[in-house]
C-alpha cells in the first residue's frame, strides 16, 4: 500500500478549510485517512492558520509516505520536510 500526506477539503464554497492527513494514495480525497497529522485555514480571520503534529509527520515520512506538492510547500516554509537521501 503506498501512503500520501494530502489535504483533505471541508467547508463550504469560498470558505474552505483542511486537514492533513495521511492516506492510501488511490483513495479519493474526501475519503477515509488512516490518521490526522494537521489543519490548514487559507481564508482565516486574520491571517492564515497552519497547525502540524511534527512528530506524527516526520513519523510517517520515515514510515515511506511522500506528501503531495502542497503539503510539501507547507512543510518547508516550517521547515518541517527534509529531503531523504537514498
Amino acid at each position: 500500500m503506498s501512503v500520501k500526506i494530502r489535504l483533505k477539503k471541508f467547508g463550504t464554497r469560498k470558505r474552505p478549510y483542511y486537514r492533513l492527513v495521511v492516506m492510501d494514495k488511490d483513495a479519493p480525497r474526501d475519503g477515509r485517512a488512516l490518521e490526522e497529522v494537521g489543519y490548514y485555514h487559507p481564508i482565516a480571520a486574520e491571517e492564515k492558520q497552519l497547525k502540524l503534529n511534527e512528530d506524527k509527520i516526520k513519523e510517517w515520512i520515515n514510515k515511506g509516505a511522500q506528501p503531495s506538492p502542497t503539503v510539501k510547500r507547507l512543510l518547508n516554509k516550517n521547515n518541517i520536510f527534509l529531503n531523504r537521501e537514498k
